[in-house]
């Protein structure tokens, strides 16, 4: 394949990323609704343990485990901000932040 196959390829994927980490942050919206119902805390640093050490098991490479980590670590904090925000007022987060 030449460069600018590879780089189709990458495009395309980065679509499915986008669509799959926008999936991810429904469901969070759904779990910060929940939370909010029963009172539970917005962070709870045991699960998020929890996600880290399952995505650093589900890694073959060739990315390290510390660069999974923090891709993670990041994915983790945006979540964090939209349950945060329905949470304090049960409206979605402004997608074009």
């Amino acid at each position: 394949m030449s460069v600018e196959d590879w780089r189709r390829k990458i495009d395309e994927i980065d679509r499915k990323l986008v669509e799959l980490l926008n999936e991810r942050s429904r469901c969070v919206l759904e779990i910060g609704r929940l939370k909010k119902e029963d009172g539970s805390p917005l962070y709870q640093p045991d699960r998020e343990r929890e996600v880290l050490a399952a995505v650093e098991r589900a890694n073959r490479g060739p990315l390290s485990e510390a660069a999974i980590r923090r891709l993670f670590e990041r994915i983790l904090d945006e979540a964090r901000s939209v349950e945060r925000t329905v949470m304090r007022d049960d409206k979605e987060p402004d997608r074009h932040k």
